[in-house]
């Protein structure tokens, strides 16, 4: 039998076996493939870097406050064109340096004109003067004209463009706690019986099955909602809303059941089998061991699941797109219409005006989503931790 040469401490990279070397001229297959291994990974965390950096460059005006939705504009006669600087006109027409420098003074003067004329179509509203894109109207309530008291209200295709985003975040986050709160036990369920108490036969077809409700696509389980599920439930709880927040969070539900089931079943099923054997010769049921050892001892993983199950509700489309109703009325009423964050980007974005304010508010709405998403996911894997230190015994 050949001798195995030990690494050299000082030298760890060149590791040896049956005296080839890895990355040497002796083995120049295995460097190709652990190289192209190593880019691919690279590749794929510079395409999630390069994606939200996209994202929020695109959003940060709105972040900075440097978009303005004001209707009613202050207006230059096209007249005065040559009593402006550069900048100042560029600033005026709401342009960059480059496509500044690419126009010619006839077509800056029909801007300015086109300009002039679009102002003076503006609405004679006291809201007409009014920065909707700013943070004060993003998030605060407002007495808008024709309404009795301060509200908020998301309509970007009215004459005064309103961009409060309240109302979209409480429907994000009234979808999802249905869906958790629905699938949650069932999911959690079906794990802890598979894992613990169904006989090995059952558990051979049960898993695989429950897992392959993953492939349904998500515009199949919407449709079902719209129109079977919409009808049946409004039959059962009397809803004034055949489309409304409860019917989009039982279908996003039934969407996010497979994961929940899948992560809690496999962390259900790392658990030492000495754990129940134990708890079975103390003399507790089958069900107890489950129920009080098992279960206890694999809290982490059930805990990752459920915050992965967060995120999928929580980012969610098609589902929320078709069944929701989309409308953008802030109650915390399950059964009325709502609209979620990710429904109106859906929605709205084919139709927004490249580099207008709307686009700029639909980016920072999906950056925002993405922000809510990472610092749960980071509070998530604190608290996993202190609870695999606590079982450990070292907190």
């Amino acid at each position: 039998m050949d001798m195995v040469d030990l690494p050299n401490a000082s030298s760890p990279s060149h590791l040896s076996w049956n005296g080839v070397r890895r990355g040497s001229r002796k083995a120049p297959l295995e460097w190709v493939l652990e190289r192209c291994i190593f880019l691919v990974s690279l590749s794929a965390i510079v395409l999630v870097f390069l994606i939200f950096a996209f994202v929020l460059r695109e959003s940060l005006p709105v972040f900075l406050g440097r978009v303005d939705s004001t209707v009613a504009q202050r207006v230059i006669p096209a007249d005065q064109m040559d009593t402006l600087s550069s900048a100042d006109l560029a600033k005026y027409l709401d342009l960059s340096e480059r496509e500044f420098s690419e126009m010619d003074r006839d077509t800056l003067r029909l801007m300015m004109e086109v300009k002039g004329e679009s102002a003076a179509e503006a609405p004679l509203d006291k809201d007409a003067g009014v920065n909707t894109a700013s943070w004060r109207y993003l998030l605060l309530p407002h007495q808008w004209t024709g309404y009795e008291k301060p509200s908020y209200i998301w309509q970007p295709v009215s004459e005064i463009h309103k961009y409060n985003v309240v109302p979209l975040f409480i429907g994000s986050l009234k979808t999802t706690l249905v869906a958790l709160l629905f699938s949650i036990p069932l999911a959690l369920g079906a794990a802890l019986y598979v894992s613990q108490l169904a006989p090995p036969r059952v558990r051979e077809w049960l898993k695989p099955a429950i897992e392959m409700l993953a492939g349904i696509p998500s515009v199949v389980l919407g449709f079902f909602a719209l129109i079977v599920m919409a009808s049946v439930l409004q039959n059962l709880v009397g809803a004034e809303s055949r489309l409304n927040a409860f019917v989009a969070g039982i279908a996003l539900g039934l969407a996010i059941i497979p994961v929940l089931f899948s992560i809690a079943e496999d962390a259900l099923t790392s658990v030492p089998r000495s754990y129940t054997q134990a708890a079975l010769a103390l003399g507790a049921s089958q069900w107890q061991a489950a129920w009080q050892v098992v279960l206890p001892a694999a809290l982490p993983g059930v805990f990752a699941a459920v915050l992965l199950g967060f995120g999928r509700a929580i980012g969610e489309t098609m589902i929320v797109l078709m069944a929701s109703g989309n409308a953008s009325i802030l109650s915390w009423n399950l059964l009325d219409s709502t609209r979620t964050i990710t429904a109106t980007i859906a929605a709205e974005l084919a139709e927004a005006v490249f580099g207008g304010h709307h686009y700029r508010i639909l980016f920072m709405l999906g950056t925002l989503l993405f922000a809510v998403t990472f610092f749960t996911n980071l509070l998530g894997e604190l608290i996993i931790h202190r609870l695999n230190r606590r079982l450990e015994g070292k907190a």
